[in-house]
């Protein structure tokens, strides 16, 4: 009877604890979502404080209008732009195709060359010199160079973008393979893990979070060239918007071109953090 009343009474208790456990589990992860809640919350606040600020400042007159527009003269630009006898809708999307193409072009060799230097030594000792050399040059400085190979056509820009890309890749590929730390790199050896499954368990986990952060600042450092490339020598898109504009005194459409590419720097940025954050959540937790 008393074995009986016994098991009778832990049952109860072991549940009772099942259900603490669950609660706190719970709690916990109620806590991450709200911090994650409001964390997006102030990516999202800070530019709106930013324009509200802008359009107190203009309609105060405490900034010259004529140069800096209040942020609801430039939406009302925008709209315009959208409409049908604006072009606001076929330049976005030409520089949008522009930076696709030249983050492709320029991002996957930057990646596995990236990679290849960081697993290679030999590899690195024969390129990192080069890159060294190359790398510090104005990207902007070698569009004249560009257009005197590839012409006024799509492939200068494609080519602008992909070189502004491919630098930022290949430096944090092989930063990210290097700085595994030799305790894994010692545990994989220690239970005789091959080449193939060290570089599947080990080197590439290891090396992603860099990997992506690499991805980010190539795909900013290709918003920036297109830009460029589109001021010397296009027809169309954003920054040959901004620059038409430029030469006709309409700053309100100047800066829907302004606008436009940083709302499309905003939303990649955001696209790939949130990439990150499924791809590698314990490297975007420790920040």
């Amino acid at each position: 009877m008393s074995q009986t009343t016994a098991a009778t009474g832990a049952a109860p208790a072991a549940g009772d604890g099942a259900r603490i456990v669950r609660r706190q589990t719970a709690r916990a992860r109620g806590v991450r979502v709200s911090a994650s809640a409001q964390e997006r919350l102030l990516t999202f606040l800070s530019p709106v404080l930013f324009l509200a600020l802008w359009e107190v400042l203009a309609r105060t007159g405490l900034v010259d209008q004529r140069f800096f527009p209040a942020p609801s003269a430039v939406f009302q630009e925008f709209v315009k732009q959208l409409g049908s006898g604006g072009t606001l809708r076929y330049d976005t999307y030409v520089t949008v195709r522009r930076v696709l193409i030249g983050f492709v072009v320029g991002g996957v060799p930057g990646v596995v060359i990236g990679l290849g230097m960081g697993f290679i030594r030999p590899l690195r000792l024969m390129l990192d010199p080069v890159i060294s050399m190359l790398y510090p040059i104005p990207k902007s400085s070698i569009m004249p160079l560009l257009l005197l190979i590839f012409g006024f056509g799509e492939a200068s820009k494609w080519v602008l973008v992909a070189i502004g890309v491919f630098f930022p890749v290949v430096l944090n590929c092989m930063a990210g393979v290097l700085g595994i730390q030799s305790a894994y790199v010692d545990v994989a050896r220690n239970y005789g893990a091959g080449r193939a499954q060290y570089l599947r368990y080990v080197a590439f986990p290891g090396a992603l979070p860099l990997v992506l952060s690499g991805l980010r600042l190539g795909l900013g450092m290709g918003l920036v060239l297109v830009a460029i490339a589109e001021i010397v020598g296009a027809q169309d898109g954003l920054g040959y918007m901004i620059q038409h504009s430029w030469e006709l005194f309409s700053v309100e459409t100047m800066y829907v071109g302004l606008f436009v590419l940083g709302f499309i720097g905003i939303a990649t940025s955001l696209l790939l953090r949130e990439l990150e954050r499924a791809v590698v959540p314990w490297a975007v937790e420790r920040r």
